[in-house]
């Protein structure tokens, strides 16, 4: 087990018995062993304490299983939930696992069921187990090309599976995200997994050339076509021909290299720049975008004709602060790389370091990730990488999804309002969760709710007072003049 985290375990079970069972089991496995014996105690362990796993029972008075996980997500996110379920109750556990429990056991369990679990949880938390699957699938391409693509996140798993469901067509593939997302990364393993996967890849950057350049890069040119032009040279379409094109950043190509590219798409031939024969192309297109294509369609800046030869399948890759339980896979991925390409020993990274780095937004996505896994490489003095090692901004910006501020002065009634409204946000509405986490009844929620409607309405009821009484005057007055 990795020694950098502390590895401990809250056990939470009405039943006395059981809680005293599982902690002397537990404690003689190595593990540090909080007890708790309902929901609420449960949270306030949670509150004050580090915990790398909650094996929590399913049925329990007051506050189940199924809640204590709702709200324990809200507080710690990042501790792992195991729930102790009996047979008729299976379902519901399964279902857990969508809220975001990591596994579920059932009674009778042996010890060795969750020792084996608890272990695993941990080291799923501890960023040494890999995406052995993507790994398999990626085994003969370079580390790099493919890293960005590494995730177990639902939305990822969605990704992989539609471009692995594509790969084998011919189909035109339109790769959607925000920059650094991995379009390319996708785009490489459709190719690698297609039935070209023996022919080239080539790629073009169409942001990255002017017009004049980007298409004689694209269909080449003849000895003469312009000046400078000393010898004739294939153009993409050419070099990747029974291969695949991958047309990166298309949405900022001009209209008229718009009407060429269409025309190679439609026709399958070109000539180049200066040329007159005809060249026959036989390509897949595989493009991207961070350009919403639909928009610029009805600002005339991208023709709608040329947008649905390019999509014929479409893949949207979100991104990676929409995907954060795939941030410690990416960091434990580039730590490795990194410290094996600068030939420095790192045992991991802190658990500080890991929180502050799943709570940052990433707007530069998986490529800003991989750039600050470098830095944080190149720079450490230490063997394990922690707060320090990160940039200002990552390290003194966290994100205070689990904080909101409140004004100095502002009336104690209009702060209980705002604590519940913010909380019934974050529990997405669930009236029993939020109670349980204020340490209130849900009675006292439905009736500040109820208070808060009531309020609302008569507002409105008063500035439609006063826009009517405000009418009346103007009318006074334009009478009178």
């Amino acid at each position: 087990m990795n020694n950098l985290i502390k590895q401990t375990v809250l056990v939470v079970d009405d039943q006395e018995s059981i809680r005293l069972a599982l902690s002397k089991m537990l404690s003689k496995e190595g593990y540090e062993v909080f007890l708790a014996e309902s929901g609420e105690s449960a949270l306030d362990i949670l509150r004050e304490n580090k915990v790398n796993v909650m094996l929590s029972d399913l049925k329990m008075h007051k506050m189940d299983g199924l809640r204590l996980l709702k709200a324990s997500k809200l507080i710690k996110p990042e501790v792992e939930v195991i729930l102790i379920t009996a047979h008729g109750t299976i379902e519901r556990a399964v279902g857990a696992m969508k809220d975001g429990a990591y596994d579920f056991i059932t009674k009778p369990f042996k010890k060795i069921v969750i020792t084996n679990m608890i272990r695993k949880a941990i080291e799923k938390q501890a960023l040494v187990v890999e995406n052995k699957y993507l790994h398999e699938q990626l085994a003969h391409s370079e580390h790099d090309r493919h890293a960005d693509i590494i995730g177990q996140s639902d939305a990822m798993c969605e990704v992989i599976k539609l471009a692995e469901q594509v790969a084998p067509s011919q189909a035109s593939v339109l790769i959607q995200g925000e920059s650094g997302t991995g379009k390319e990364a996708i785009a490489s393993l459709i190719h690698s997994i297609g039935t070209r996967m023996d022919k080239p890849l080539v790629k073009v950057s169409c942001a990255a050339l002017p017009d004049t350049l980007l298409e004689s890069e694209l269909f080449g040119y003849e000895k003469g076509a312009f000046t400078g032009a000393v010898n004739q040279k294939e153009g993409r379409f050419e070099l990747a021909h029974n291969g695949t094109l991958f047309l990166d950043e298309i949405g900022e190509i001009t209209p008229s290299i718009q009407v060429k590219l269409l025309r190679v798409l439609q026709e399958g031939e070109f000539e180049r720049l200066g040329g007159t024969r005809v060249i026959k192309s036989n390509v897949r297109i595989i493009s991207a975008t961070n350009v919403d294509l639909a928009n610029a369609i009805k600002q005339k800046r991208f023709r709608e004709d040329l947008y649905y030869r390019l999509n014929v399948i479409t893949i949207d890759i979100p991104p990676l602060r929409e995907r954060r339980e795939d941030i410690p896979l990416l960091i434990s991925h580039f730590l490795k790389i990194y410290q094996e390409k600068n030939n420095k020993s790192i045992d991991g990274i802190s658990e500080e370091a890991q929180e502050i780095m799943t709570d940052y937004q990433w707007p530069g996505n998986v490529r800003e990730l991989k750039n600050v896994i470098e830095r944080a490489v190149v720079l450490t003095q230490d063997r394990v990488i922690t707060q320090k090692d990160l940039p200002e901004n990552i390290s003194g910006n966290r994100i205070e999804d689990r904080k909101f501020s409140i004004p100095f002065g502002m009336p104690l009634r209009e702060i209980e309002n705002k604590i519940i409204i913010e909380t019934l946000k974050r529990s997405k509405g669930d009236k029993e969760v939020t109670a349980k986490l204020l340490g209130i009844t849900p009675r006292t929620i439905y009736r500040k709710m109820n208070s808060l409607e009531e309020e609302e309405r008569r507002e409105e009821l008063r500035k439609e007072e006063r826009r009517r009484e405000k009418e009346e005057e103007e009318a006074n007055d334009n009478i009178n003049s």
